[in-house]
């Protein structure tokens, strides 16, 4: 796909052939520069304002040839990919231009489809190169939070909210999809509040049997139950001072969920068996994969509940929806991995981040860091090759669609095509979400639910 503003030098001893090579890769996006000899090439690549991302050059041309020339490039200018046009029957010139290390070569008579998508992958694997090479100083400058990395409009969002909330005691529901990091958000928030010197105590609602969640949230007295043969404080006294998390509260039965409610409203719990309320002064931060307002309107979550911990909303975007968020948060992967296995592992090479890039990531930032942990394990070259990735993101169905508005080097899946084009709806009508629905085709509440999950208030307008 062509990357706008991408400059292409040309060189071509033929004047028609160089103005028309020149003419498809302008018709095509670049900014195309003609050279009829590869000294005057070689000159302007050597002035610091050239800025030329690729160099297309015919092989047979007087005095310095296209294998020379592509020679002196990769060995002046080795982040400027060569490609080189030849003659379809001098097979040998072609092994020759890649042996002296030009990036690919077109046959002749030149077939202007298959020129675009060379320079294409050229350009694009100049800028990943390019990428690749500053990705370890934009870790080393993101590591404040953790695993919270990357600089797509949808983390700046949460990095706002964390900002926003952190000093705040009120009850904070984390959102997102399993895996993109809803307990690393919750311990950030911890972190940088002013219970930061107290305890976090964190529990997954879903791991815990149904009969012994009320005794580990409450607590229990002696001989509460069967088993219990001494008292024990739950996890809202064990938090005390602290923050605790819930995670996957959508899963809390119905009857639990009637307790914890007067437990939020009330800041007292009563331990199983107990006859006295106790007191606990600890933040509460919430979170669920699910939908709770789907929920609610199906009684399988009560809706005072819902309210109750929706006070600070945080929603987390799924890593496809993230950009190149993925080769940041990649190279700190394998900076981590590398230095615990002891291995000289210190990126990834261009190939395997496009194939990255391009991969959906069903499982977030949890099944790259998966895949990261194994692919530095398997390595045997200082970066990570294509072979070193797990078969589903080697082997990908490249499926996604592409909107137009979207930057020009992201593929994207139809969900993230949804929240765009609803979201330049709503722009189109100057945020009148009632005529936004009725364009959409869809009942207000269903946009409202969109809308929160991509973080845009939604209150109703006239």
């Amino acid at each position: 796909m062509t990357e706008p503003g991408a400059h292409i030098a040309v060189v071509d001893d033929d004047p028609d052939l160089l103005r028309l090579v020149c003419l498809q890769l302008e018709a095509a996006g670049y900014t195309a520069v003609a050279f009829d000899t590869g000294e005057a090439a070689l000159q302007e690549l050597a002035l610091p304002t050239s800025g030329f991302d690729a160099l297309v050059t015919d092989v047979m041309m007087a005095g310095m040839t296209g294998l020379q020339l592509c020679e002196r490039v990769v060995a002046s200018h080795p982040q400027i990919p060569v490609i080189v046009m030849t003659a379809s029957n001098k097979l040998e010139t072609a092994i020759g231009a890649i042996r002296v290390g030009a990036y690919d070569f077109i046959t002749k008579p030149l077939n202007f489809d298959a020129l675009a998508i060379a320079v294409a992958r050229a350009v694009e694997n100049r800028r990943l190169r390019d990428e690749v090479r500053v990705l370890r100083r934009a870790v080393a400058a993101a590591q404040g939070l953790d695993e919270l990395i990357g600089g797509s409009d949808a983390m700046r969002r949460v990095y706002a909210a964390i900002d926003q909330f952190a000093a705040s005691e009120a009850t904070v529901m984390i959102t997102g999809e399993s895996g993109t990091g809803k307990e690393v958000v919750a311990r950030v928030l911890h972190r940088r509040s002013k219970r930061a010197a107290g305890p976090i105590v964190a529990v997954n609602c879903a791991a815990i049997p149904e009969t012994m969640i009320e005794s580990e949230l409450f607590g229990h007295e002696k001989g509460a139950f069967t088993d219990a043969r001494a008292s024990r404080a739950g996890l809202f006294s064990q938090a005390d001072g602290g923050t605790l998390f819930l995670d996957e509260i959508g899963e809390l039965p119905l009857a639990l969920q009637a307790k914890l409610l007067r437990a939020l409203e009330e800041r007292k719990v009563r331990p199983l068996g107990g006859t006295q309320e106790v007191a606990f002064n600890a933040r509460v931060i919430v979170a669920t994969n699910r939908d709770l307002e789907t929920a609610v309107e199906e009684k399988r979550f009560r809706e005072d509940l819902y309210y109750r911990i929706n006070v600070l909303h945080v929603a987390l975007p799924p890593l496809r929806a993230r950009g190149r968020d993925v080769l940041t948060l990649a190279q700190s992967f394998i900076e981590r991995f590398s230095g615990e296995a002891g291995k000289r592992v210190r990126g990834m090479s261009p190939p395997a981040a496009a194939r990255m890039l391009g991969y959906a990531w069903p499982g977030n930032v949890r099944e790259l860091r998966n895949c990261i942990e194994r692919a530095v394990a398997l390595a045997v070259h200082d970066e990570l090759m294509i072979d070193d990735l797990p078969d589903k993101v080697r082997d990908q169905q490249r499926t996604e669609l592409v909107l137009p508005s979207s930057q020009p080097d992201e593929l994207v899946p139809m969900e993230e095509v949804e929240r765009r084009y609803i979201l330049r709806v709503l722009e189109t009508l100057g945020g009148n979400k009632r005529q936004a629905a009725k364009l959409l085709g869809m009942d207000r509440r269903t946009l409202y639910r969109k809308l929160e999950k991509y973080g845009v208030a939604a209150t109703d307008d006239d």
